[in-house]
C-alpha cells in the first residue's frame, strides 16, 4: 500500500516465482513490496508440478508439508506410441508434487500474510531506472471506470501515482515483462512456438501415478494426473496461428489470429485421446478446463545486471510438459535472496550477482536445446532415440535429477549441464 516504509527489494509480478521471492526475503529479514497488475482471482495458470529440487526449496520456507498435503504425487514418467508404452522411468530424488498453480499461490500469499507483506494487486510498475546507488521507480495504482452510453463497459484506470527509491528490483513479471523492457534486455526467439489444446476434467478410475507422453505423427500430448480424481490433458496441435492475447487462458473464447473459434468441445476431447492415446481408459467426466494455449520458446539476453534482475518467465520460456520455467524460476528466486541479503546484509559487493548469470544462464542454452542436449546411447530404446530432442522440455527436473532422469531413459547428457 502507498505509505509503508521504503522496501529494500521491490518485486514485479504476484505468481509464485514473485510470491516465493519473497517469501525467501522475508525470512532473511529483508523488508520487499509486491507488486502486481493484476486481481488475484484473474483467469487460469497452466503451471502444476513442483520437481524435487523445488520442494526441497519450499521446505525451507516452511511450506514443503502444506504442499505435499494437497497434492498428487508422481513417480514415473512413461512414453506411449499409438497404444503401446514404449518406455518408462522411475523419477530420480522423490516424487513430483502436482496441483493446480492457484493452490501454491494461495499457500504462498498466506505465508507472506503471516509475516505482515500484503501483496498489492492492482499495481503496476510503470517506471525503472537504475541510478547511483538505487533504483528509482514510478507505481501506478489502478482502479475500475466504468464508460460508454448505452452499452457500458469497465476500463482500468490510474487511480494514484508514487515514485520512490529502492535499493534493488527483482522483475517476475512474466513473458510481457515491463522490468525485462524496461533494462532494454533481448527476449529473443529461440524456437518454434507450440500451441496445446488443454482439458482439465475428472476420469474415472482416476490416473496412475505417472506422467505420460505420447508422441503422434510429429505431434506431443501429455497427461498430468491432479488430485481428486482430476487430470489434465495436453494436446500439441498443428499450424496454429494464436496471438498473444490466447496466454490469457480464457476458457469463455480461443482468439486465433484475427479469428474467434468456438470453445473447445467434449467431442475434441474424445477425438483427441482417440488420436493420441487409445490406451487411455479413463472415462471423460466434468471438464472444469478447456483451451488453447501459445507457448514460445525465448531466452533474455541477460538475467539482469547491477541493482535490477529477472527470474522465472521474465527471463526464459519453454514447452509447457515439464513445467521447467516456473521450478526453474522457483530456484533462481532462492538464489537471488541469498545474494540480495549478502548484500544488503553483509556489504557484499554488486560483482557477486555475475555468479546469478553465470549459474542459469548456460543451464537455459542447454534447455532450449542451444548448446547440445540429449543424446541416445548403447541401450536407448527406439522411441527415446528418435524423439530425444522432443523429449528434453519434457522432463520434470533440472540439473543432477534431470540428468539422472535422462539417463534412466537411456539418453546421455554433456559432461556439464552448466
Amino acid at each position: 500500500m502507498f505509505g509503508k516504509p521504503k522496501p529494500e527489494v521491490l518485486i514485479a509480478g504476484a505468481g509464485p516465482v514473485g510470491l516465493f521471492t519473497a517469501l525467501a526475503l522475508t525470512r532473511r529479514g529483508i523488508r520487499v513490496r509486491v507488486l502486481d497488475p493484476h486481481s488475484w482471482e484473474a483467469g487460469h495458470s497452466y503451471a502444476l508440478a513442483l520437481h524435487a529440487e523445488s520442494l526441497q526449496q519450499l521446505e525451507g520456507v516452511g511450506l514443503r508439508s502444506a504442499v505435499l498435503a494437497r497434492s498428487q504425487q508422481v513417480s514415473q514418467l512413461s512414453g506411449y506410441e499409438g497404444a503401446t508404452r514404449q518406455t518408462a522411468a522411475k523419477l530420480p530424488s522423490q516424487p513430483v508434487a502436482v496441483l493446480p498453480q492457484s493452490d501454491l499461490e494461495g499457500l504462498l500469499v498466506q505465508a507472506l500474510l503471516d509475516r505482515d507483506v500484503k501483496v498489492e494487486w492492482n499495481h503496476r510498475l510503470a517506471a525503472c531506472h537504475q541510478a547511483d546507488g538505487h533504483v528509482d521507480v514510478t507505481v501506478h495504482r489502478l482502479d475500475q471506470e466504468g464508460r460508454g452510453y448505452g452499452v457500458a463497459h469497465v476500463e482500468w484506470v490510474v487511480d494514484k501515482s508514487e515514485r520512490l527509491a529502492v535499493p534493488f528490483v527483482v522483475g517476475a513479471d512474466g513473458h510481457s515483462s515491463f522490468v525485462r523492457v524496461s533494462q532494454e534486455i533481448d527476449f529473443a526467439t529461440v524456437g518454434a512456438t507450440q500451441h496445446f489444446a488443454v482439458f482439465e476434467f475428472q476420469s474415472t478410475p482416476p490416473p496412475a501415478t505417472e506422467l505420460a507422453v505420447a508422441t503422434t505423427g510429429g505431434m506431443l500430448s501429455a497427461l498430468w494426473p491432479l488430485p481428486a480424481g482430476f487430470c489434465r490433458w495436453s494436446f500439441q496441435l498443428p499450424q496454429y496461428a494464436a496471438d498473444e492475447e490466447s496466454r490469457d487462458k480464457d476458457v469463455t473464447k480461443i482468439q486465433i489470429g484475427a479469428e474467434r473459434y468456438p470453445q473447445l468441445s467434449t467431442d475434441d476431447l474424445r477425438r483427441l485421446l482417440a488420436e493420441r492415446a487409445p490406451w487411455f481408459n479413463g472415462a471423460v467426466g466434468s471438464i472444469r478446463w478447456r483451451l488453447v494455449c501459445r507457448f514460445e520458446r525465448r531466452l533474455a539476453s541477460s538475467f539482469g545486471r547491477d541493482r535490477v534482475w529477472l527470474a522465472g518467465d521474465a527471463a526464459h520460456m519453454t514447452g509447457p510438459v515439464g513445467i521447467q520455467s516456473m521450478n526453474l524460476g522457483l530456484q533462481e528466486g532462492a538464489h537471488l535472496a541469498a545474494l540480495l541479503a549478502g548484500c544488503l546484509r553483509e556489504g557484499q559487493p554488486l560483482s557477486t550477482f555475475q555468479a546469478y548469470e553465470q549459474r542459469w544462464l548456460p543451464e537455459w542454452r542447454f534447455l532450449l536445446g542451444l548448446t547440445p542436449g540429449l543424446q541416445p546411447g548403447p541401450k536407448t530404446s527406439p522411441w527415446a532415440a528418435q524423439h530425444a530432442a522432443d523429449l528434453l522440455p519434457c522432463l520434470p527436473a533440472s540439473g543432477a535429477d534431470l540428468r539422472t532422469l535422462a539417463q534412466e531413459l537411456g539418453l546421455q547428457t554433456p559432461p556439464a549441464i552448466h
